[in-house]
């Protein structure tokens, strides 16, 4: 299987039960919710996508004809001193990187000692292996991966109420205000996250680290 990555880059997870974590990003491209076209943005059922995932052009990105090629593309972007290093961390994302990610790609990433992480719509199942798995519904799209280790919601959205999901095997339940671009809906729109996460405290907070400290 041939793969393609928008980009690769070594950074820190910024959000979800993993913040703070040193972390390779592994950039899948393509989605399944929008095709990454402003012309379209409007009408997808992610409108809301704040992530550039179209091509391969980006930091680290490109296109690898096997999974020991891309693991070992994503191996060389550890950069973290040999000595002192914990274990290696890789996040999967996209666009919607179940429409790649395959157990071949996590058996490699394995052998050479990462923990694999996979961030996702939840709109495709997922292959074995995995030892993080993050669904985040979007919109009234179907959600066939209902279990694993966090659902983290974007808030709000009309289609996707928080009550829609709890019936799902997470360990963990996040709620992340919506990023619009505007700075006083954004301020809204945390208010009203908060909210929710005190008169329903099964709901933990989830907010953009990177963003707010320009973590790139």
């Amino acid at each position: 299987m041939t793969y393609s990555a928008k980009e690769i880059f070594l950074t820190v997870q910024g959000e979800g039960g993993q913040a703070g974590r040193p972390a390779v990003f592994l950039r899948f491209a393509g989605c399944n919710l929008w095709n990454g076209l402003e012309r379209d943005r409007a009408t997808a059922v992610c409108s809301f996508c704040d992530t550039d995932f179209v091509g391969t052009d980006g930091d680290g990105g490109g296109r690898f004809e096997s999974a020991s090629e891309l693991a070992a593309h994503v191996e060389g972007r550890w950069t973290v001193d040999q000595e002192t290093q914990g274990r290696r961390y890789v996040v999967c994302t996209g666009g919607e990187p179940l429409l790649q990610l395959d157990e071949s790609l996590i058996d490699e990433l394995h052998v050479r000692g990462f923990e694999v992480a996979v961030e996702t719509n939840g709109t495709q199942p997922a292959p074995g292996g995995l030892d993080w798995v993050c669904v985040s519904p979007k919109g009234n799209s179907d959600v066939v991966l209902t279990e694993g280790d966090e659902l983290k919601l974007v808030y709000p959205q009309l289609l996707a109420p928080p009550e829609r999901f709890e019936e799902m095997a997470f360990e963990h339940f996040l709620l992340q205000p919506m990023d619009t671009g505007d700075a006083a809906r954004n301020a809204d729109y945390t208010k009203k996250a908060v909210e929710y996460c005190r008169r329903n405290p099964r709901w933990r907070l989830s907010l953009q680290t990177h963003k707010i400290l320009d973590i790139p």
